[in-house]
């Protein structure tokens, strides 16, 4: 099995397990190896209330900063987005991932403006 077939079946066993409401939507992170998305989604509805990236930003230009250092702003903004929208609890969807790099420091950026998982 490579590595990509594992990854997308962990993501598909946790998917089973994890579920966005309106009242605790989920966080979905998808990392690629440049860039890194982050979205709210509320599966009830099936939409996306929010989404941040290094795109919407303008992190995408910034030639010295690392990823893990732009994971964890996009984090913080897009916690700092969530709370006005009135979302202060979330379920956490790493898509598969392990819990580490700029999957970590995207969760930590958000937990530090007040996000819950």
């Amino acid at each position: 099995m490579s590595k990509r077939e594992a990854r997308l079946r962990r993501k598909k066993r946790m998917r089973a397990k994890i579920f966005g409401t309106s009242k605790r939507p989920r966080l979905s992170v998808f990392r690629s190896s440049r860039y890194i998305y982050a979205q709210i989604i509320d599966d009830e509805k099936k939409e996306t209330l929010l989404s941040v990236s290094d795109h919407s930003l303008g992190l995408d230009k910034e030639k010295k900063m690392k990823k893990i250092e732009k994971a964890r702003l996009i984090g913080q903004y897009l916690a700092q987005l969530a709370i006005k929208r009135k979302i202060s609890k979330v379920v956490f969807d790493r898509g598969g991932r392990k819990y580490h790099g700029r999957i970590k420091a995207l969760a930590e950026g958000a937990r530090e403006k007040g996000l819950k998982f």
